[in-house]
């Protein structure tokens, strides 16, 4: 006899609680009318109904969510978008250096013919001095900067009293700073692992600068594990070149490697697949072994030329055990690094080096020492909040799209914004190819925001590094020009009708509400302003009847951009948009004062 259930009837649709409850009991009244009869709410039977109903709910619920994340589309989980963008060669950095200069004094007594400063004392400053703002952001110096130079600014600081003659010179110069300071982590690594990994659980790491093992050896962070070539500059010594070539660019093989990469929170080290063992002597293969196809080879290779590739018998570089690696890395001190303009006044701790210290007074130059003084006459600007997960997104697309080179406008966009964060950051761009220019010259505006998150222009130095950045992915007939971006600030004023039924205050709380949501992402720089979406955002809160009128004005003063912006004439004629030129965005800077409204 044939089981009565070979021919059920299953409905695969039926994935929340009640409708797998009801296919049950259909289930159990068709194939079990003699045996389960109990369907009330109190029995036993609905018991194990509602078990069963329960677990698979749950389960559906789970391959679901499961399937959404598994598509950079749908993915709401801010991690999986970032391990989405891994997998198309993104580089996700939500915590950005912050670049600008900051103008340095000292003070050094008169030379003794009382002509001038006694350049003898004039030391020079050390890359890796640090300084600190008014929020203990701290700020390392890039490079050297000497007190010495003839090229410097020099002032009278002090006199004698009684005969005016100098006795202090105040000498004034410049250096480059960057966010962060320099901190170090050791971490005990065991036996040989397959591409091992070590986490550092630090939320603020902006750059990687080193990685030792015990016996002293360095492993170099590279862009992905396959290139095992790295160019350095070495000093041209060679008095007939150096003024046209001062460095020379030189391939490095490094057999032991890292690539990095960043999550929320944390940033992963992961290391090679081979062991010491398996390392052979790092020659180079022959470049006939690595170009396309050739007719005279009894064998076929489809490996392109590749500069970054040259070790033969390479395995994704050779991974650490049995040592212990100490790994030096910059990282943030705050959560916001910017620094207003002479927001950097303290000095932290300084490397002072005098040229002839055996023949100078030590008293003397302890007092140069302790006179330095810093200050930064500019915003010091790079850190960014961190992208949104729509933005993300956006940022993903763009750099598989882009393919690390700028061809397109979009292009373009996609490589300044996703710039490595060792290099800074800025908030918005926009990139608009100059109608007026005979060859292709592209005009990239940048904004960028400031310690409290206001939009502000950005500096020079970050600048400079964006177009420095863009140089090695540009077209070669390409021109870059990196200009500002000019920001209008907005008032909104709005008038709606609310329910009688539910408080004032607690209605007009709401609207206030929806406005920062809605504002706390930034326009983009040519976005022209929505008045449909204020109407929309309105009469879609709890307890609003009606939006009766939406009026939208710039604001003007103290505290905000001096830009000239004709709203009325750059409203369209159905009053629906206010549109922005390509070089200008709209910000609501104080939403709790620069957003008004009644309500009847």
């Amino acid at each position: 006899m044939p089981d009565k259930r070979e021919n059920v009837n299953i409905n695969y649709l039926s994935r929340d609680f009640s409708s797998i409850k009801n296919q049950l009991i259909e289930h159990a009244k068709r194939y079990y009318p003699d045996t389960f009869r109990d369907f009330s709410d109190a029995g036993f039977g609905a018991l194990m109904l509602d078990a069963v109903s329960y677990i698979g709910d749950v389960l559906s619920f789970y391959l679901d969510y499961q399937t959404n994340e598994s598509f950079l589309s749908t993915a709401i989980e801010y991690n999986n978008v970032i391990k989405h963008g891994d997998a198309v060669g993104f580089k996700y950095d939500n915590i950005r250096s912050t670049y600008g200069q900051v103008t340095l004094y000292i003070k050094v007594p008169v030379n003794s013919s009382n002509t001038g400063p006694d350049l003898a004392y004039a030391p020079k400053l050390r890359a890796g001095s640090t300084f600190a703002s008014t929020n203990s952001s701290i700020f390392t110096l890039l490079t050297d900067v000497d007190f010495s130079n003839p090229n410097n600014q020099v002032v009278v600081a002090t006199t004698n009293a009684n005969t005016g003659v100098p006795v202090d010179y105040a000498i004034r110069t410049y250096g480059q700073v960057v966010s962060g300071e320099l901190r170090e982590k050791t971490f005990e690594i065991g036996d040989f692992q397959k591409f091992s990994r070590v986490t550092i659980e630090d939320s603020n790491v902006t750059e990687v600068v080193s990685v030792f093992d015990t016996s002293g050896r360095q492993y170099y962070e590279v862009e992905h594990l396959s290139q095992n070539t790295i160019y350095i500059p070495v000093n041209n010594n060679d008095a007939t070149t150096n003024i046209q070539a001062p460095t020379i660019i030189k391939p490095f093989i490094v057999p032991r490697r890292f690539v990095r990469k960043k999550l929320q929170g944390t940033t992963e080290l992961v290391f090679g697949y081979g062991s010491d063992s398996q390392l052979n002597s790092p020659s180079l293969a022959e470049a006939r072994d690595l170009v396309l196809n050739l007719h005279s080879k009894n064998y076929v290779t489809d490996r392109a030329m590749d500069p970054t590739i040259l070790i033969k018998g390479d395995k994704f570089g050779v991974g650490p055990s049995n040592t212990t690696l100490t790994i030096s890395y910059r990282a943030n001190t705050q959560q916001n690094s910017n620094a207003a303009s002479n927001a950097v006044n303290r000095v932290v701790n300084t490397s002072v080096q005098f040229a002839s210290k055996e023949t100078l007074d030590n008293n003397t130059m302890a007092s140069v020492r302790e006179s330095l003084e810093v200050a930064n006459e500019n915003p010091i600007q790079g850190d960014v909040s961190a992208p949104t997960i729509n933005e993300l997104r956006e940022l993903i697309s763009g750099a598989h799209a882009a393919q690390n080179r700028a061809v397109t406008i979009e292009d373009y966009k996609t490589l300044v914004l996703s710039m490595p964060a060792k290099f800074g950051g800025i908030k918005r761009c926009a990139i608009v190819q100059d109608v007026d220019s005979n060859l292709r010259n592209i005009n990239i505006y940048v904004i960028n925001e400031s310690t409290l998150g206001f939009l502000e222009p950005t500096n020079t130095i970050l600048k400079e590094n964006i177009k420095t950045w863009l140089n090695t992915k540009r077209l070669i007939n390409d021109s870059v020009d990196i200009l500002d971006a000019k920001v209008v600030n907005l008032e909104i004023r709005f008038s709606a009708i609310g329910s009688n039924n539910e408080s004032k205050s607690e209605i007009f709380a709401r609207i206030e509400t929806r406005m920062r949501q809605y504002f706390d992402e930034k326009l983009d720089i040519g976005e022209s302003f929505s008045i449909t979406d204020l109407y929309s955002l309105i009469n879609g809160t709890q307890g609003v009847i009606d939006a009766s009128y939406v009026q939208v004005y710039q604001k003007t003063g103290a505290g905000y951009a001096t830009t000239k912006f004709n709203v009325k004439s750059n409203t369209t004629p159905d009053g629906r948009m206010i549109v922005a030129p390509k070089n200008v965005i709209f910000e609501i800077k104080y939403p709790g004062r620069d957003i008004k409204g009644t309500l009847t």
